[in-house]
């Protein structure tokens, strides 16, 4: 996958992740961060359980599930 393409599905999945947790996004680079670092979580979360999401719409949806994670962790790590 392009690096083009590696970012527009951070992107997205940011943006999904922000506004399914009620954080509204968090701007185009903080949106391209969490869905980055939300795909690294999504694929090992889906490899510790055996899933495998190929294609565009399989990487969006394995980064948006990740980022939904981080972003839950990161708000339970600032409430506690």
């Amino acid at each position: 996958m392009g690096f083009i393409a590696w970012l527009i599905i951070g992107g997205l999945a940011g943006w999904i992740a922000g506004n399914i947790m009620q954080g509204g996004g968090f701007g185009l680079l903080g949106n391209i961060g969490v869905g980055v670092v939300g795909a690294l979580v999504g694929g090992f979360l889906f490899s510790l359980l055996g899933l495998s999401a190929g294609g565009f719409i399989g990487s969006l949806v394995t980064a948006t599930v990740g980022a939904v994670v981080l972003l839950w962790v990161i708000a339970k790590v600032k409430s506690g």
